[in-house]
């Protein structure tokens, strides 16, 4: 059983964000709904609509939340409505004037990417000497670092997504389409306690060279490799892995591109420390699919982060020279397509520690077979 967060964790949370914000140089934080909303107040409206919900998060006021007063009785029941001050305003009032005299008229906010460009542009013109820069880019790794409390619920999603992968080796798939097999994936999810699916890649043979492959109408052959890539949310936290099968026994090209993949994805993670550049976890998995000759085949980063969402900074691609540090959570999953034949991936996700990295999926990295 995973722990509880409290009002004191979104509180923390909270004066992480302002404290960030003031080493930035900026003069607070605008976070509008999204992830972003629920990782800092726990507060997730159940039906998103075009009124203004705003937190609005400065070092010289409270954390003050605006919302639609039809929709503050909501907000004050979220479990870190302790830790704000609830602002309402009326329909057929302005918004943006309840959140005018919270800002400076000259500052500079970061603002969630989430936020609606019609909110956005509200507060300009309500503000016109306010400036904004999105949080991916000033404030790009505000939830990169995950607490223990963080990591226990990243490792139950990563376990369960492993009891689905389990399963799913047992069932048929030669002679059924792609997308009953991607169903029979989403249910397993699902079984194992996933409260949302994200996505059920479920390439096959040629399909397989797609990295983002929707699973389609293809009926699924004796023979082919099958890239099995699959996630969604548990207990609000993110699941992501792949591994890649054959129906029946492998091809000699199958099993030599899937070997180089499996080395690539081992030689990243045995780079994972404190300290080490993200863009090096993606040079290390490169190099190798490089060295085997398949370099032009590997057409994607070799990794994003996780938490709340199931992609989030930081990145493992060139040039993202951000410092691995302890408590980031992120994928490793190189690959090689190869146009009209396949496609091979690998992918955990793994955590930094204080000396190295640890796995939150365990499942074998070999070739599986299915029938």
């Amino acid at each position: 059983m995973t722990v509880q967060f409290t009002a004191d964790d979104y509180a923390a949370r909270m004066r992480r964000a302002v404290e960030a914000a003031t080493a930035a140089g900026l003069s607070g934080v605008l976070v509008g709904i999204g992830p972003d909303l629920t990782w800092l107040t726990a507060y997730k409206p159940t039906a998103v609509t075009e009124r203004l919900t705003l937190l609005v998060l400065t070092a010289d006021q409270p954390p003050t939340l605006v919302v639609p007063a039809l929709e503050r009785p909501d907000a004050a029941a979220a479990v870190g409505a302790p830790a704000l001050t609830l602002v309402d305003w009326a329909d057929g009032s302005d918004p943006y004037q309840s959140v005018a005299p919270l800002l400076r008229p000259d500052g500079r906010y970061g603002i969630s990417d989430a936020t609606w460009s019609m909110h956005l542009l509200g507060l300009q013109k309500a503000l016109p000497g306010t400036s904004y820069e999105a949080l991916s880019v000033c404030q790009p790794m505000l939830r990169a670092v995950k607490d223990e409390h963080e990591l226990a619920r990243l490792a139950a999603a990563g376990a369960a997504a492993d009891a689905a992968y389990g399963e799913i080796l047992g069932v048929r798939f030669a002679g059924r389409r792609e997308t009953e097999v991607a169903a029979d994936l989403a249910g397993l999810l699902r079984k194992f306690g996933h409260e949302q699916v994200d996505f059920t890649v479920v390439g096959s043979g040629p399909n397989g060279a797609n990295p983002h492959h929707e699973a389609g109408s293809r009926v699924i052959q004796t023979g082919d490799a099958v890239v099995l890539d699959f996630g969604g949310l548990l207990e609000g936290y993110g699941s992501d892995t792949t591994r890649t099968v054959t129906v029946g026994p492998p091809s000699d090209e199958i099993r030599e591109v899937h070997a180089i993949v499996r080395q690539a994805q081992q030689a990243a993670f045995e780079a994972v420390r404190p300290g080490v550049a993200c863009e090096e976890i993606d040079w290390v998995a490169r190099q190798v699919i490089r060295d085997a000759g398949y370099g032009e085949y590997f057409i994607h980063r070799t990794g994003h982060g996780i938490g709340v969402t199931t992609h989030e900074p930081p990145y493992m691609v060139a040039g993202e020279k951000q410092p691995l540090v302890p408590g980031m959570c992120f994928s490793i999953e190189p690959g090689i397509y190869l146009p009209g034949k396949f496609g091979v991936r690998i992918e955990d996700i793994v955590t930094v520690t204080e000396d190295g990295g640890r796995r939150f999926n365990n499942t074998d990295h070999g070739l599986g077979q299915v029938a």
